[in-house]
């Protein structure tokens, strides 16, 4: 017979107890078919026993105006990086403050954003919120994995080891940015999206006042590195105390901005131009000048020598006309000629 429903709720109905399997240690469980109906029900283990503590999340997106290869590249961090975030293309209009608040509604703490200008220059945003630090690079040399199309190939999801340039512990702008690096490219330990396994290299490697990223599989045979990708290469711009703005910590002196490069290109091609056209016009004006007549050389004579006087001979008689041969074959020519005429005609 159906229970009657109570005016408060619905009937109370007995709760089913959760089947688990049996651990090893219990005498009671039997091998036998009513032992096999207890295993039906076993859930493997976790791959990571230990508890995810560090909840680091970073949130990877961009501005409108973006060419497809940093697309790619944006793309390639979030596959590398399972912690990782992202969201919608922020407009260009929009005031970078604005990024604090769309990391709080991912519940992110890190950010990493790539701001497009011209549709030519790509500039990164590396930064902690909401109370920074945050630093601002200009991205050259952007080589994406399927562009790069190494020998080498990683679990998607591992852990990876972070390798850096000695010279990030001499600098202090450089120990900054060497924190900041590790917290928003190492993976947080027992992270559910990713694997305990630690197969491949973050380097970070300063030449020419620049950092350059390069990532490498371990091999495990020799434990040689294998480079897969992505590759880039960061510029200095700023250091700020605030996240995307406050006071300046650090400002780069080697830094130039693009415009001011292309400026300067632009400005080596007229100068080679104009010194084209000056030597053009320096060699009209010399062709144009009075010649400067040179004084005659006494030591010209030196080595003259004299010609034998030949006798001068007067013809005082008419020389011989020659005679006229004329071409014998020609009347005969003409005979042919006429003979074909007349053949022709009859």
């Amino acid at each position: 017979v159906a229970t009657k429903r109570k005016p408060d709720g619905p009937a109370g109905r007995p709760k089913k107890r959760a089947k688990r399997a049996p651990s090893v240690a219990e005498p009671d469980a039997k091998p036998g078919p009513e032992g096999a109906g207890q295993g039906e029900y076993s859930i493997p283990p976790p791959v990571s026993q230990g508890k995810w503590k560090n909840k680091e999340r970073v949130l990877i997106f961009s501005s409108r105006g973006i060419n497809f290869r940093t697309r790619h590249l944006m793309q390639d961090l979030r596959t590398l990086m399972p912690h990782s975030k992202a969201d919608t293309k922020m407009d260009r209009k929009d005031q970078l403050f604005v990024i604090n608040e769309a990391c709080e509604m991912k519940n992110c703490n890190k950010c990493i954003f790539f701001e497009a200008k011209k549709k030519q220059d790509l500039y990164m945003w590396l930064s902690n919120t909401p109370q920074g630090p945050s630093a601002k690079f200009l991205v050259q040399n952007v080589h994406t994995l399927a562009e790069l199309k190494m020998t080498g190939n990683c679990l998607r999801g591992s852990r990876p080891l972070l390798s850096f340039d000695p010279m990030f512990d001499k600098e202090p702008h450089y120990a900054l940015l060497k924190e900041l690096f590790i917290q928003i490219f190492s993976t947080p330990r027992y992270h559910p999206k990713s694997q305990p396994f630690v197969d491949h290299v973050f380097t970070f490697t300063i030449t020419d006042e620049r950092i350059w990223f390069r990532n490498y599989q371990i091999i495990e045979e020799d434990a040689s590195l294998v480079e897969i990708g992505p590759r880039f290469v960061l510029n200095l711009i700023k250091i700020f105390q605030g996240s995307f703005g406050g006071a300046t910590l650090y400002e780069n002196p080697h830094y130039r901005s693009p415009n001011m490069h292309r400026r300067l290109l632009r400005l080596s091609v007229a100068a080679k131009f104009r010194e084209k056209q000056q030597v053009k016009e320096v060699q009209k004006i010399k062709k144009k000048g009075s010649k400067v007549l040179i004084g005659e050389d006494p030591t010209e004579v030196v080595f003259e020598t004299p010609a034998e006087e030949k006798p001068v001979e007067v013809q005082l008689v008419k020389p011989e006309s020659k005679p006229i041969v004329k071409d014998k074959k020609k009347p005969r020519k003409i005979q042919r000629k006429k003979q074909k005429k007349l053949f022709r005609s009859e």
